[in-house]
């Protein structure tokens, strides 16, 4: 065992793997497959924010920056954040990463570590299990139900899990992988528990725009205060199609100014002020670009949810938020070996359910961030092949 020959900390080796990298893996490269299994889109990033970055690095803007993320950047996030929530947010409040992955692991360490615990409803991004483990934290993990309805959260259930332990309580709404969203009287629910009990929340609402029923999902905003103990953790990856850009936020009380620089200092030393150049040129310039990009999931989620829906064996309902559909097949139990099928006979990428956690079993999330005839493609391709072994079996 590695432990024997290379003696490590228990928190390195506890890390887990991705169930969603370990199908990628197998697929990787293979002629005619359709890749829907990681969350981005198909378009690559528009031209604007490429220019801004290379005129910053013919520029000569190759050097040390500010660790908090420069000036500039930090102005246009809080503008970006007050336009879009109707909510007033200072530059002060705005700290840049290096991705939404490096956010969440600064807002990680500062709150919970060994010995702590943080709720997670589940089915969730594996991120954030992995972060708090890494971290020598717990994750205590709250399965939500699936029903006619889609995807809901039991606020009892929450309110249960809480232990003399719990540190924080990491929200994603809208969420990836089920596309649940909560509404403005569960999140005040939520926020009620962390208040009775004086618990942090780490807001995940990265995909608040990516919402199918208003211009935007409810959100904490709506209801915090400044007392409140709240983190937002955010990204660029998913508005501006910025994924390999590894560029993020994290949102936080003033008041935990030096400690965050800190642990940027320690952990990046602070991110590329070229790409910091280009999210300025993100947000200034990527109103219709998002706004494209939301009209077309719609789209692909309308037609997903149509096209499966009329098919046998199915179990979906349409996702509210996000991009994502994250559906069941009757029968199949064992969906990381239907992910597995699936490459092998349909072409298609899927991240099994069993990535998510607890509630995932039965499940597999399918990314429509797409081409629409890609889409379709993708939906004829995967209820052919439930077709195909659905007959096997009969």
């Amino acid at each position: 065992m590695i432990s024997d020959r290379f003696p490590l900390r228990p928190e390195a080796l506890a890390a887990p793997s991705s169930g969603i990298v370990e199908v990628f893996d197998y697929g990787r490269n293979r002629p005619g497959l359709m890749p829907l299994w990681v969350g981005e889109g198909d378009r690559a990033t528009p031209a604007y924010i490429i220019e801004a970055a290379e005129k910053s690095l013919a520029d000569g803007e190759t050097f040390y920056t500010h660790q908090a993320g420069i000036p500039p950047l930090r102005e246009a996030i809080a503008g970006y954040l007050t336009r879009t929530t109707g909510h007033p947010v200072g530059a002060e409040r705005i700290f840049v990463t290096n991705g939404g992955m490096h956010a969440l692991q600064i807002a990680v360490r500062m709150i919970a570590g060994l010995g702590d615990e943080v709720i997670v409803p589940t089915p969730a991004w594996p991120n954030f299990r992995g972060a708090l483990e890494v971290a020598g934290a717990a994750t205590c993990e709250v399965p939500m139900r699936f029903g006619n309805a889609g995807w809901q959260l039991d606020i009892e259930d929450v309110a249960r899990a809480i232990t003399p332990r719990t540190r924080a309580l990491c929200i994603n709404s809208p969420a990836n992988p089920t596309g649940w969203t909560a509404t403005l009287d569960e999140l005040r629910a939520l926020l009620a528990l962390a208040r009775q009990h004086g618990l942090w929340i780490i807001a995940d609402e990265i995909y608040g725009q990516f919402f199918y029923e208003a211009p935007r999902a409810p959100s904490f905003r709506d209801l915090m205060t400044e007392e409140d103990r709240i983190l937002f953790v955010q990204t660029f990856s998913k508005n501006w199609a910025m994924t390999g850009w590894r560029m993020g936020w994290l949102e936080a009380p003033p008041a935990l100014a030096q400690v965050i620089v800190n642990l940027i200092q320690y952990s990046s030393s602070g991110t590329p002020v070229f790409a910091q150049r280009a999210g300025i040129a993100a947000i200034e310039q990527g109103d219709a670009f998002v706004a494209e990009q939301v009209a077309q999931a719609r789209a692909n989620r309308d037609h997903l949810v149509s096209t499966l829906s009329a098919v046998p064996g199915f179990r979906l309902a349409p996702p509210p938020g996000a991009f994502y559909l994250f559906f069941g097949v009757e029968g199949a139990t064992d969906t990381r070996a239907l992910a597995f099928d699936l490459v092998d006979h349909a072409g298609l990428g899927l991240a099994p359910g069993t990535a998510f956690g607890k509630g995932g079993d039965g499940f597999l999330r399918l990314c429509f961030l797409r081409k629409g005839p890609d889409v379709a493609e993708a939906a004829n391709r995967l209820a052919t092949r439930i077709r195909e072994r659905a007959s096997a079996h009969a």
